[in-house]
């Protein structure tokens, strides 16, 4: 018997995949860079793993209908801000709408000019590596060429659509 060439459809509602996914508890990133223009670039994601070590490779995806995806599409570099637990308010800020979301928000210059946010519990600043499309979003793989963390960071944690903080067993 010949295996399938292709899955069967889904016998469920976005809506019920939506809620199967948020039961995976993730940490909360916000990736930046810098647009054609020169201006900073950000957005909410919590679509991060790492890939390889050697070389050192991260992945995160964004929506293909994305208005920032211009912007990382054709950049050279990016970071990507693992968040603290204090970071919470930069997590909301990041994932609305907000004309200008670094407005106020303290940042250094990273590889490639993308965004190092303070306070973050850890960055991967990343050469934008490869791309793949797969459904409605876009897999960005990032080869890390600087990183760095802060020990004893409280991660800010999202599940079920909620942000949490760790707590120890």
């Amino acid at each position: 018997m010949n295996p399938p060439l292709r899955a069967a459809a889904p016998g469920f509602s976005a809506r019920d995949f939506r809620a199967a996914l948020g039961m995976f508890a993730t940490g909360v990133t916000i990736v930046t860079a810098r647009g054609a223009d020169g201006a900073p670039v950000g957005l909410t994601a919590n679509s991060f793993n790492s890939v390889s070590l050697k070389p050192p490779l991260v992945l995160w995806s964004l929506a293909r209908s994305a208005g920032s995806m211009p912007h990382f599409e054709r950049g050279s570099h990016y970071a990507i801000n693992i968040l603290s637990a204090d970071q919470h308010a930069l997590a909301e800020r990041f994932a609305s709408k907000a004309a200008d979301r670094f407005d106020g928000v303290a940042f250094s210059e990273g590889v490639g000019g993308a965004p190092v946010l303070d306070g973050s519990a850890a960055v991967f600043e990343c050469f934008n590596r490869s791309r793949y499309e797969e459904g409605d979003h876009v897999i960005f793989v990032g080869e890390v060429e600087r990183c760095a963390w802060r020990d004893g960071a409280q991660p800010l944690i999202f599940h079920g659509g909620r942000y949490f903080t760790e707590l120890p067993l």
